[in-house]
């Protein structure tokens, strides 16, 4: 599994990227996922966020705007 967190590098983007590796510490081990960052403002429009942060599973768009707390991913990277 491909995660990105996509934003500028802003706290809230930050706090995001921290909740989502917070999310894979709890879902442990045998969970194989990557995590990306995706700063480029030019990449981030043409992933289509008008809202950052956000936070993309295998290219994906899942959340948005929010910085999603560590429950939410859990449940985001579940599902996937």
């Amino acid at each position: 599994m491909k995660i990105e967190v996509i934003g500028s590098g802003c706290p809230r983007c930050q706090k995001t990227e921290q909740h989502v590796k917070q999310a894979l510490d709890e879902l442990g081990g045998d969970f194989d996922a990557t995590v990306e960052k995706v700063e480029e403002q030019m990449e981030i429009i043409d992933r289509g966020v008008m809202h950052t942060p956000a936070v993309a599973v295998d290219g994906e768009i899942r959340t948005e705007g929010d910085i999603p707390d560590v429950d939410r991913l859990i449940e985001v990277f579940r599902s996937a």
